[in-house]
């Protein structure tokens, strides 16, 4: 009987103390603190320092992480260059691979290992990542990045360097949310990847770049893409129940729907549901959130399988008029913060990734013919 578990479905490869994904009964916690909790009473740098600290900070230790954090925002000046040589029809997500894997190349202290500069370049990659999705952004809209600001928080800081202008208290709030609930999420496709690059003695740079390669599939990180393809391929709310029908016949993919995890509703997705109601709402366009909440009633009912968290999230980023070649780019930046602290949680008590393998060859020996006489 074969012992094989395709994809590693089941199969525990480490331990983590940073989230718990309770699959079975819905759950997700940050070291210990739920989700719901988090959005409700902190701050999406408050996880940060949770995620890499261990610990939910005090306002003082708050005061100095964000300084720490903000002090941060800024990239070398080779990166910039590099962005703005570009041609502007590039995909973002590539953009964003390539410029943090350059970030390696600049940093001649890269082969240190040194747990406390680890530390530094982790947090100067939750501050860099915006930057970099941001510096290319303005660049295809033949503009230059605006002034840099320290008195913005994270969420703030992104949506002002995307347009220039003074992001709004609800959006700052909304994006917020969006960041602390994709912060980290044990290990995922793209955090093992990452384990697995650093577990090697390769640098951050390449753990984070092996990480946001591994975002980029539409498996993965690119699902909320798919989401608002879909909605605007459907259109109008009176085609939902035959466009769902004909993909079900065909037995296709309904993006966002379902997840490899969570068997009961993903507990992230009622945080963004109710704010993409609110923001659809408030922006008189109700018809993408009902056409939403359509194809996931469909889908329960005749699947048993519920909308995950990109389902939401993709109009909250929609409504926000984020380009949708940018929703992936900001997963990354929100979970940059839990790619770092997963790569120094690997590093303090390091192993090789080294799984086996079931060969299903041809039986050896083979006869190994002349090549004159080969079929």
């Amino acid at each position: 009987m074969s012992l094989v578990a395709k994809g590693l479905e089941g199969v525990v490869a480490n331990e983590s103390r940073l989230s718990e994904v309770d699959g079975a009964n819905g759950k997700l916690c940050y070291l210990g603190y739920s989700i719901d909790d988090l959005v409700e009473h902190t701050t999406f740098e408050e996880v940060i320092h949770l995620l890499h600290r261990g610990h939910l900070p005090n306002r003082a230790e708050l005061a100095a992480f964000t300084a720490d954090l903000r002090g941060c925002r800024a990239l070398p000046a080779e990166v910039l260059a590099f962005i703005v040589s570009l041609p502007t029809h590039l995909e973002p997500m590539c953009v964003l691979r390539t410029a943090v894997s350059l970030l390696g190349a600049l940093d001649l202290r890269g082969e240190d290992q040194n747990a406390a500069l680890n530390a530094e370049r982790a947090l100067a990659l939750c501050a860099q990542v915006p930057l970099i999705v941001a510096a290319y952004h303005r660049h295809r809209q033949g503009l230059a990045l605006p002034e840099i600001r320290q008195d913005l928080s994270e969420a703030g800081s992104f949506l002002y360097l995307m347009s220039g202008e003074e992001p709004t208290a609800d959006a700052t709030h909304t994006l917020d949310v969006a960041y602390i609930l994709h912060a980290d999420h044990g290990m995922n496709a793209s955090t093992f990847s990452a384990r697995v690059t650093v577990a090697t003695l390769s640098d951050i740079y390449s753990a984070i770049t092996s990480a946001i390669g591994t975002l980029k599939g539409p498996l993965h990180g690119g699902a909320n893409e798919g989401v608002i393809d879909m909605l605007l391929e459907i259109g109008e709310e009176d085609r939902v129940d035959a466009w769902v029908a004909d993909k079900m016949a065909r037995k296709e993919k309904i993006m966002g729907i379902g997840h490899r995890v969570y068997k009961v509703l993903d507990p992230r997705a009622p945080h963004l549901q109710k704010m993409a109601i609110k923001l659809t709402e408030e922006l008189g366009e109700p018809k993408w959130i009902r056409m939403s909440e359509r194809i996931a009633t469909i889908m329960r009912e005749q699947k048993n399988l519920n909308a995950n968290v990109d389902f939401y999230s993709a109009t909250v980023y929609y409504s926000l008029g984020i380009p949708t070649d940018l929703f992936t780019p900001i997963f990354a930046i929100s979970r940059t913060a839990g790619w770092t602290a997963q790569v120094l949680e690997q590093l303090e008590d390091n192993r090789l990734y080294r799984p086996l393998t079931e060969y299903t060859g041809p039986a050896a020996p083979q006869p190994l013919l002349p090549i004159d006489q080969r079929p």
